[in-house]
C-alpha cells in the first residue's frame, strides 16, 4: 500500500497558516477544520515548517495563556520530513514512530506539495486493509 492510496481515498487538501499569523489564529484554523497540524507558510508561498497541536500546546505550556499572541514562526517546527506517493505505507509509519510526529507533508518528484497525511490516516488504511485480508481468508476458506 503506498501514500498515493491514502491520498485517494481522503483527497490532498493541505490547510496552510503564515508564519507572522498568532497561534490563537492557528488554533481557530486547526479546529475550524478539524486538523491537527498547518504547514506554515512565509507569506512568498515556500513552506518553512508544520504547526502542530502538540507545538502549540507546548508553547502554552512554556509561556501561560500569552502564548496564544506568540506568531506561529516562534512554536512551528523547522526540520519538516517529507514522503512521497510512492512510498510504501509501512516506510512512513515507521518514520512517524522513529521521529515521534504525527503529520507528513506528501511531496512528488518535482518537489510539488501534494497533500499531507496523519498517522490516523495511515492507521485507517492500515485497519481497512487488514479487514479486507480477513474477509479474502474467511473466504478462501469457506470456499476450500
Amino acid at each position: 500500500m503506498t501514500v498515493r492510496a491514502i491520498l485517494e481515498q481522503k483527497g490532498s487538501d493541505v490547510f496552510t497558516v503564515r508564519s507572522d499569523a498568532n497561534l490563537e489564529t492557528a488554533a481557530k484554523q486547526l479546529s475550524e477544520h478539524r486538523i491537527g497540524a498547518l504547514l506554515v507558510d512565509d507569506g512568498k508561498g515556500r513552506y518553512t515548517g508544520i504547526l502542530s497541536e502538540r507545538d502549540i500546546v507546548r508553547a502554552c505550556a512554556n509561556h501561560g495563556i500569552q502564548a496564544l499572541q506568540l506568531p506561529v514562526s516562534k512554536a512551528m517546527t523547522t526540520k519538516v520530513l517529507h514522503c512521497s506517493p510512492q512510498d510504501n505505507v509501512h516506510y512512513v509509519m515507521e518514520m512517524m514512530t522513529r521521529h515521534r510526529f504525527r503529520h507528513v507533508p506528501v511531496v512528488n518528484e518535482a518537489g510539488d506539495l501534494v497533500g499531507i497525511i496523519s498517522i490516523g490516516d495511515v492507521v485507517k488504511r492500515r485497519i481497512e486493509q487488514a479487514e479486507q485480508e480477513t474477509a479474502e481468508m474467511i473466504q478462501y476458506i469457506a470456499t476450500a
